[in-house]
């Protein structure tokens, strides 16, 4: 029963995103917005509408552990799963606007949670400087995008395609029917979710906040899964490296940023998520730019070395919570092999670039 209820959940998720996204996108076009400032604010944080809606949900029921977990978590999720995913498709083209802001702008974002939660908690007036930025980082997209290049625009105005004055979604109805229907589905696909994870939680006897981490965290990303792996396959490759990028940069900002506002008493942030997984989150984010710098592609063992890494964590994951006698050995391979193997390898790659590039 509570695996139904978990599929439903997500589905509820899954299609609620579509509809706000499909909605927003179409209203926003109907009014002279351009397609490149949708793609860039609208469709890019609309695919983040369910860690957003499962957050602030789980808050709401005192399960700050899940709303803490499911942002950390798709984070993760989203840079070494997606884009590994989507590189083993194809090799991901990576804009020098993506290496030089966009990166450093989530890896301040993901700094700053880490600041913000030395002390245990977000406050409401953390949640408020959060969300303060989440509208700045927005106006200063919407004011770059003045600048970009006609072939941009032309790359989001196909992705978008506006409603033609013919189409059923033209007219103003049917494009506020599809924002509140996907509201609707959010909200109930969010409670059903965060039921359901609760109950496995309690079932395998681990914390809501590995659920959280793992469970929650993929299923709340498969918009950007959808969205990277079809820009991908259709050879929109800077699209699916600034649809994770800047969803991350939202899942902070604006997910915990609301999430703390909205919790009375501000959102708690459990010790291990502290003491471990903001650093992984930080680490991943900071991994982006010795692998973007790479002749400015994410190459295909790039992506596998990621996915690597994901499928790791996640083990690491399970291995912690059941106390298993191999952690401690499976610990020691990583942090005295594997790691270090990797670092060393984009050294190399980097350094060999360079020279050629000299």
């Amino acid at each position: 029963m509570n695996l139904l209820l978990f599929l439903a959940g997500l589905a509820g998720l899954i299609v609620g995103a579509e509809l706000l996204v499909r909605g927003a996108s179409k209203l926003a076009l109907s009014f002279g917005i351009s397609p490149l400032v949708v793609g860039l604010t609208i469709v890019a944080f609309g695919t983040s509408s369910p860690e957003l809606a499962v957050s602030v949900g789980a808050a709401m029921d005192g399960k700050t552990d899940i709303a803490v977990g499911n942002v950390v978590g798709s984070n993760i999720f989203n840079v070494l799963f997606i884009l590994g995913l989507s590189a083993l498709i194809t090799p991901l083209v990576v804009h020098v606007q993506i290496i030089r802001q966009e990166v450093p702008i989530m890896i301040g974002a993901s700094l700053l949670l880490l600041v913000l939660g030395l002390d245990g908690r977000l406050s409401a007036l953390d949640g408020a400087l959060l969300s303060g930025l989440l509208a700045a980082y927005t106006v200063f997209l919407v004011r770059q995008s003045r600048r970009e290049t006609q072939a941009a625009k032309d790359e989001f105005a196909a992705e978008l395609q506006p409603a033609g004055s013919g189409g059923w979604d033209s007219k103003l109805p049917a494009q506020i029917g599809l924002i509140l229907a996907g509201l609707a589905a959010l909200v109930a696909g969010s409670d059903a979710l965060v039921t359901a994870s609760v109950a496995f939680a309690k079932a395998l006897g681990v914390s809501d906040l590995v659920i959280g981490l793992t469970i929650i965290a993929a299923g709340t990303s498969m918009p950007e899964v959808a969205t990277s792996i079809m820009a991908a396959i259709k050879g929109e490759r800077d699209i699916a490296v600034g649809n994770v990028v800047g969803s991350n940069v939202f899942n902070i900002l604006g997910c915990l940023g609301v999430t703390s506002l909205v919790a009375g008493s501000g959102v708690v942030i459990p010790p291990s998520a502290m003491n471990f997984d903001i650093w992984v989150m930080l680490a991943v984010a900071l991994a982006c730019i010795p692998v973007f710098m790479t002749g400015r592609e994410i190459a295909r063992w790039e992506g596998a070395v990621f996915l690597g890494y994901y499928v790791a964590y996640v083990a690491y994951l399970v291995l912690a919570a059941q106390q298993h006698a191999a952690l401690g050995l499976f610990s020691a391979a990583m942090m005295s092999f594997v790691v270090p193997l990797t670092v060393i390898t984009l050294v190399v790659v980097l350094l060999k670039k360079r020279t050629a590039a000299s």
